[in-house]
């Protein structure tokens, strides 16, 4: 073969098919600012160096040796240039060369820190969020205990398994995917996730007819439902070549920087994803911030483009937490310049380290405190930032960390060891307030707890939603109406023979049959209902009508 058709054309044609491969399976955005496709370029520069040294039949060390011997020389006997003489350049060459290359390396790296970072750009980060001081009684309505969200991520997770280990069929082909999107559905908190392929195997046997469900959860009722779709989903992240998420949606709009995706449905529970797509906002790489989404059809892979101000209503989940919690902590510790934010930190504010989801005005907002820069185990306030839009709202309100309120609820029942989970922020009695679960070692929820915001020595802890909110409420100094007294019970005990599960007038009713009986129970008697199985041994108190008052596991 040719030597200069080993030398000039091979190695260039390998890297750009090397290239190719590498795009088509990591799927970079072409674009400048992508650190993906900088990776790319070596890449491909590395593949068609080392091509060029296996076709030369020599080693890269070798090479070079032979290249600069034959560059000290030159062609015909000539000697290059900038050579004084045969054993190499001048040193006023090297220094020139030297000095020349380090100032233009310099110029790019001091107009890429000046640009983009935060100690030359403080106020630039510190105004990408705009933060808005709000009421909490008037902005957060106070919620009907049957709407009071109880389903945190985990206890999702274990529904949504628990659900699809129901259908043999199903559970042996498919798992349920780990997003579980906290969304808005029809006015109500769910969290929802499809399903997805269990291996490549599983694909190949379902790839015709994709995936034909995904899970709803209820976060007050704790109902779980299977969605069956008319057509499955061909279009999901466990897909393989090109109906790959990621791969559709490069090879439509390869320029693209994309975000966390997540995935969510519309009022009339069709499946889609939303794949947020970033830019940066000032300089060369600062202010990254969301600019759009692509909005996919899981199921036909019909795209569409929206910018942040166009995004339509349903949607709830925008920008990611993880970018909006930056900017909060911009907004709150460069207030007054970066150095104030090291050495004076006056006015200087972070977010607490846990955060949560509220539903507000039909949107997902996430929920966070805000405290002094000092280490402390107090808030100054809270900020709620609505994920859709970005709207952010500050309350400035003096209470309790959440994690000291988590271990206050804790303490009150500290016999039985229970662990709180991560707050929610809700309104009671026009007083900010925190809900939290309370869970044994198996990740059952046992009991609930609310906790003053203000005063987290007030705590109202008890086996039922109802019973904990009256405790607290009583504590509080409120005045409530008395509960009606407890009917007449009787006690029933035996095997489970089936269980069913219906919604009437919104609320989830457990159907349990008991040999020839069959007694109804509200989620509200117990969060072990969801679990509740044929063979389960178990203890009712019910009432004259059937209705279960309480319900517990028989040893």
């Amino acid at each position: 073969m040719n030597v200069n058709v080993k030398k000039y054309v091979i190695p260039p044609i390998s890297a750009l098919l090397f290239g190719l491969l590498y795009f088509y399976l990591a799927v970079p955005a072409i674009n400048l600012r992508a650190a993906g496709f900088w990776v790319m370029l070596v890449l491909c520069a590395a593949f068609g160096l080392g091509m060029r040294v296996l076709l030369m039949g020599g080693n890269l060390k070798e090479l070079i040796a032979a290249k600069l011997a034959g560059e000290q020389t030159g062609k015909k006997g000539k000697k290059p240039f900038y050579y004084a003489d045969k054993t190499g350049p001048s040193k006023r060459t090297v220094i020139i060369t030297l000095i020349s290359v380090g100032a233009v390396v310099l110029i790019l790296v001091l107009a890429i820190i000046c640009s983009s970072t935060r100690l030359f750009r403080a106020d630039a980060y510190q105004k990408m969020l705009k933060v808005e001081e709000a009421d909490f009684a008037t902005d957060i309505a106070e919620l009907p205990i049957s709407q009071i969200p109880i389903v945190d991520r985990d206890t999702a997770s274990r529904l949504g398994s628990r659900k699809i280990g129901e259908v043999v069929e199903l559970v042996s082909q498919f798992d349920v995917g780990d997003y579980y999107s906290q969304i808005n559905y029809k006015g109500k908190p769910y969290r929802v996730s499809p399903l997805e392929y269990a291996g490549i195997l599983k694909w190949l046997a379902n790839r015709g007819e994709g995936i034909p469900y995904y899970v709803t959860i209820d976060m007050a009722t704790q109902e779980t439902n299977l969605v069956h779709l008319d057509e499955g989903m061909k279009y999901s992240p466990s897909e393989f070549f090109g109906r790959d998420l990621y791969r559709h949606v490069r090879m439509k709009y390869p320029t693209r920087m994309l975000d966390e995706l997540s995935f969510e449905i519309d009022e009339a529970g069709h499946p889609y994803w939303v794949m947020p797509y970033y830019n940066y906002s000032f300089g060369i790489f600062g202010g990254r911030d969301v600019m759009g989404i692509i909005l996919v059809d899981a199921v036909t892979g019909d795209t569409e483009e929206y910018t942040v101000g166009e995004v339509p209503t349903w949607i709830d989940r925008v920008y990611p937490a993880d970018l909006v919690l930056k900017q909060a902590n911009n907004w709150g510790s460069l207030v007054n310049g970066y150095f104030n934010s090291i050495f004076a930190q006056r006015n200087v504010v972070v977010t607490t380290d846990g955060y949560n989801y509220i539903a507000n005005d039909d949107d997902v907002w996430l929920y966070t405190g805000i405290t002094s820069v000092a280490t402390d185990e107090s808030n100054i306030g809270f900020i709620l930032i609505n994920m859709r839009t970005k709207e952010a709202k500050t309350y400035m309100i003096n209470g309790a960390e959440e994690y000291s309120a988590m271990s206050s609820a804790e303490g009150q029942i500290q016999e039985k060891g229970y662990v709180a989970t991560f707050p929610i922020l809700i309104n009671v009695a026009d007083r900010p307030t925190y809900f939290i679960s309370l869970k044994d070692n198996a990740g059952l929820v046992k009991a609930y707890a609310f906790v003053s915001v203000a005063d987290y020595q007030i705590v109202g802890v008890a086996d039922t939603i109802t019973g904990a909110q009256a405790e607290y409420v009583r504590m509080l100094g409120v005045d409530v109406t008395p509960e009606e007294p407890p009917a007449e019970t009787t006690t029933v005990s035996g095997t489970v023979t089936a269980v069913a599960t219906a919604v009437v007038e919104g609320f989830s009713v457990y159907y349990i049959r008991i040999e020839d009986a069959v007694y109804t129970a509200s989620i509200e008697v117990s969060d072990y209902l969801p679990f509740l199985a044929a063979g389960d041994a178990v203890t009712l108190s019910v009432k004259e009508d059937g209705t279960v008052v309480t319900l517990s596991l028989t040893p």
